[in-house]
C-alpha cells in the first residue's frame, strides 16, 4: 500500500512540476476472479489484475485528465505531463477546483484475507456446491441456468497538492444462481444469491436452496387480474427501486433538472414509514471506505427522514456549483475514470413488522419478487414507471398462487408516499449498486394483468 501512496505523491509532484497549478493522483490495484459452473463442471475461470494511476491537473479553473499503467518514474512523469497539457487547452470552468483536505477516520475490517487464501479450486468447489444444492432440492429442479462466483480485492491511494492523502484496502465477493424448475408444462426460474467480504462468508447451501425455492414457488404461474391493490416488494425489488431513487438524489441529475426530486428539498416526498440514508461508513456495506474517490471523508447522510427530503448527494464539483460542501459522494470506475457524484451504500431503515405481518397488513394484493426492464421502464425525469413483474398473490393476508407476465406502474415519489410499512429484517442486495433494504408494503399500486 505504501508503494501506491508513493506513486500518487510522485504523480502529483510531476504534474505541478509540468506547470499545473494543482494536481491530484488516484492509484488503484484491483485483482478479481470469476468462476462459472454448469452441470457440475467449471465452465470458465477468469482472473485479472489491473493497476494504474489517474491524474487530474488544474490550470486555474481549467482541468485536464490522463491515466496509464506504467508506474515507473518515467511513466508516471509522462502521464502527469499529459494531464497538465490537457488542462492548458481545456475550457475554463469557474466551478472546477481541487478538493480541500479534511481529516478522515480509518475504517478497519473492509478486507477479508480469505480472498487471497482460497485458491481457484476452492472457490470453484463452492460454486459447484451452490449448483448441486439447488438441483438436489426437488425432482422438479431440472437445471441451473447459471451458477457464478466473483470476487474483487482492491487497494486505493490518493494524494493531491492541496494536502489530500490517504489509502485503504477493501474486498468483496458474491455468488448467485438461476435455478430452473419444470412443472405444469412450463419452466420457471429462481434467483438465489449471497454476498460477503470474502468466500468464507458465503453459504453455498443457503444460496442454492434459495434459488430452488424461488423457482419451485413459481410453478403453475398465471396472469393476475388487472387491479389496483396493496403490493409487498421483496428486498431485491425494493433495492432496485431504491437504487433509482438514489440516482435521482445525485446533485448532477438534480442540477440538470433530470430528477423527479429536483427542487424538492425539505418537501414531503414519502410516508413516515420510509427513511433512507446514504452511509459510506456502514461496516457491512460493500461500497464503504474511509474516504470517497476525491479523498473527501465518507459519512452518513440522511436523504429522506420524517417523510421529507433532507439532502442531495454532492461531489466537489457539484457542491462548488451551489457554494456548498461535498457530502463525500464522489465515485470512480477505477483509475481510468474521472470522479462523479454517486451514492455509496443506500440504507433503508427497517421497521418493526415481520414479513407475515406485512402480508397480513396487505390483506389481498400481490407480492412482487422480480421485475424486468426497470431501467428502461422508468422515466428518469418524471419518475413514471411501468415494468414487467412476477411474484405471488396475497389472499387473506397469506401468500397464494404464483403470478407472472403482469406489469406494475406508478410514479417513484408517489410510491414513496404510499409506503405503508417496512419489514423488520433487511438484506444487502448487490445488483445495480449497494443497497440494504427490508421488504416494503406499498398501500396501493396499479397492476395490469389479464
Amino acid at each position: 500500500m505504501t508503494e501506491l501512496s508513493a506513486v500518487a505523491q510522485r504523480a502529483v509532484e510531476a504534474a505541478t512540476g509540468a506547470g499545473a497549478s494543482d494536481a491530484e493522483a488516484y492509484v488503484s490495484r484491483e485483482s478479481g476472479r470469476e468462476v462459472r459452473v454448469h452441470g457440475g463442471e467449471v465452465e470458465s475461470l477468469t482472473a485479472a489484475v489491473q493497476i494504474g494511476v489517474g491524474v487530474r491537473a488544474w490550470a486555474g479553473h481549467r482541468v485536464g485528465y490522463a491515466y496509464g499503467t506504467d508506474l515507473s518514474e518515467a511513466g508516471v512523469a509522462a502521464i502527469a505531463a499529459r494531464a497538465a497539457e490537457a488542462a492548458e487547452v481545456a475550457d475554463e470552468d469557474e466551478f472546477a477546483s481541487p478538493p480541500q483536505p479534511a481529516e478522515f477516520e480509518a475504517l478497519p475490517g473492509l478486507g477479508d484475507p480469505s480472498i487471497a487464501e482460497w485458491e481457484a479450486s476452492r472457490v470453484a468447489d463452492l460454486t459447484i456446491a451452490v449448483e448441486r444444492t439447488a438441483l438436489a432440492a426437488d425432482p422438479r429442479l431440472v437445471a441451473v441456468e447459471t451458477a457464478v462466483y466473483a470476487d474483487a480485492d482492491e487497494q486505493v491511494a490518493i494524494a493531491s497538492s492541496t494536502g489530500v492523502a490517504g489509502e485503504y484496502e477493501t474486498s468483496s465477493c458474491y455468488a448467485y444462481l438461476q435455478a430452473l424448475a419444470e412443472g405444469e408444462g412450463a419452466r420457471e426460474s429462481g434467483l438465489g444469491f449471497g454476498l460477503a467480504r470474502g468466500p468464507r462468508g458465503l453459504d453455498p447451501e443457503a444460496i442454492g436452496a434459495e434459488g430452488a425455492r424461488r423457482a419451485l414457488e413459481m410453478i403453475g404461474a398465471g396472469k393476475p387480474a388487472s387491479q389496483s391493490c396493496p403490493v409487498v416488494l421483496d428486498e431485491t425489488v425494493a433495492a432496485s427501486f431504491v437504487g433509482l431513487i438514489g440516482g435521482g438524489l445525485g446533485a448532477r441529475a438534480v442540477q440538470r433538472g433530470r430528477s423527479p426530486l429536483a427542487g424538492r428539498l425539505e418537501e414531503e416526498v414519502a410516508s413516515e414509514a420510509f427513511a433512507l440514508h446514504d452511509d459510506g461508513r456502514e461496516p457491512e456495506g460493500p461500497a464503504s471506505a474511509p474516504f470517497d474517490a476525491e479523498g473527501v471523508p465518507r459519512r452518513r447522510t440522511a436523504l429522506v427522514e420524517g417523510g421529507r427530503l433532507r439532502a442531495y448527494l454532492y461531489d466537489t464539483y457539484t457542491a462548488n456549483r451551489e457554494g456548498g460542501a461535498s457530502t463525500g459522494s464522489a465515485s470512480r470506475q477505477g483509475y481510468r475514470s474521472l470522479p462523479s457524484v454517486s451514492s455509496s451504500n443506500l440504507v433503508v431503515a427497517p421497521g418493526d413488522r415481520s414479513f407475515e405481518q406485512l402480508l397480513a397488513a396487505a390483506g389481498d394484493g400481490v407480492y412482487v419478487t422480480d421485475v424486468a426492464g426497470l431501467h428502461s421502464g422508468v422515466n428518469p425525469v418524471t419518475g413514471v414507471f411501468s415494468v414487467g413483474a412476477s411474484g405471488r398473490m396475497i389472499r387473506d393476508g397469506a401468500l397464494a398462487e404464483p403470478v407472472r407476465e403482469f406489469t406494475i406502474a406508478g410514479e417513484l415519489v408517489a410510491m414513496l408516499g404510499a409506503v405503508g410499512a417496512a419489514g423488520a429484517e433487511s438484506r444487502w442486495v448487490p445488483f445495480g449498486g449497494s443497497v440494504s433494504t427490508p421488504p416494503l408494503l406499498i398501500a396501493e399500486m396499479a397492476i395490469s394483468g389479464s
